[in-house]
């Protein structure tokens, strides 16, 4: 189910800034802005921008042919130029990857927009402090039982479904549909779906109470003129990435996640979501990428009913315990 994607090598680059900025967008039947449809955010563009690169936030078009064609080459998982460790760490064949065969059509130089390197910033130093504690710690115990494994392998937390969005080798569309004071967004990555109450007007969208806490928090929206804000909170805290595998961070519960969705064009949404935890990194990031319209379907993800990696993992582990003794 390769993706159809939209690549604009050609568009100068004050076209490129001026495509978040929202156009006079389709309306629903009760006023709100039309979002519904299936998107695509699959895209070659990197979550962090390399660091030769400093503070370059476009590309050229000839810079965007050059990097095309090297990243190409090295996502190629078919290729057979490495080690026996190589190999295996490249994992299944290409035929089983859809990331994106261009770059995103804004052409950037990373998803991560702010901070202006776009690199992660720092964490605190008893964030840091406790992140190396745990990554130590499951050096020697990350196959001591289901609750030890990342929340990936869990079937818990995918970093495609968020929130925030970070699309990843596959699995990066999504399905928004819109009813009266609600937005349901359907992540193919995990098939989960948020179903989120929309506050109309000046009304007010309360949270749940602190103590309820969830993998994928509690989300409230509201309309900022053409553009869907999604506030998160009250997400579950875990020793394991929260992120899932696109980027190993950390979070704990007090994280905030705040998520906007501006229609840009008839077949594109730009996506930016800002993350604050203060008692995890010095300040805040943002991501930002388009996602683009596609008439494929979503494909059911079933995780859980087919994770025999997890069970192999496990037992394999066991295995090696027994033939240690």
């Amino acid at each position: 189910m390769m993706a159809r994607y939209l690549s604009s090598l050609f568009l100068p680059a004050v076209l490129a800034l001026a495509s978040v900025a929202p156009v006079c967008a389709q309306t629903l039947a009760d006023g709100q802005p039309d979002l519904e449809g299936v998107w695509d955010a699959a895209s070659m563009t990197p979550l962090e921008r390399p660091v030769e690169l400093g503070k370059k936030e476009f590309y050229t078009p000839a810079e965007i042919v050059a990097y095309e064609k090297a990243r190409a080459h090295e996502l190629n998982r078919d290729r057979r130029d490495g080690s026996a460790e190589a190999d295996l760490g490249r994992a299944y064949n290409d035929g089983w990857f859809d990331r994106g065969a261009h770059l995103a059509s804004y052409r950037r130089t990373s998803r991560l927009v702010d901070p202006p390197n776009g690199r992660f910033p720092a964490m605190t130093p008893a964030a840091a402090k406790k992140y190396q504690e745990m990554h130590a710690w499951l050096v020697q115990h990350a196959d001591d039982g289901p609750e030890t494994r990342m929340l990936p392998d869990r079937c818990l937390v995918f970093s495609q479904s968020g929130p925030p969005f970070l699309p990843g080798n596959y699995n990066n569309y999504y399905q928004i549909v819109q009813a009266p004071g609600v937005v349901a967004i359907l992540s193919e990555m995990g098939h989960q779906t948020r179903t989120i109450p929309v506050a109309h007007g000046t009304e007010e969208r309360p949270h749940l109470p602190p103590s309820v806490r969830q993998w994928q928090g509690d989300s409230v929206g509201r309309w900022d003129g053409q553009t869907l804000v999604i506030e998160t909170t009250n997400f579950g805290a875990s020793d394991q990435s929260r992120f899932g595998v696109q980027y190993d961070g950390m979070s704990d519960e007090n994280l905030h996640v705040t998520e906007r969705l501006t229609r840009t064009g008839p077949n594109t949404i730009m996506y930016r979501a800002t993350v604050v935890d203060p008692t995890v990194y010095t300040q805040p990031w943002t991501v930002e990428f388009p996602l683009e319209k596609t008439e494929s379907p979503l494909y059911e993800y079933a995780c859980h009913e087919g994770n025999y990696g997890l069970a192999g993992i496990l037992s394999g582990a066991r295995a090696k315990e027994k033939a240690a003794r």
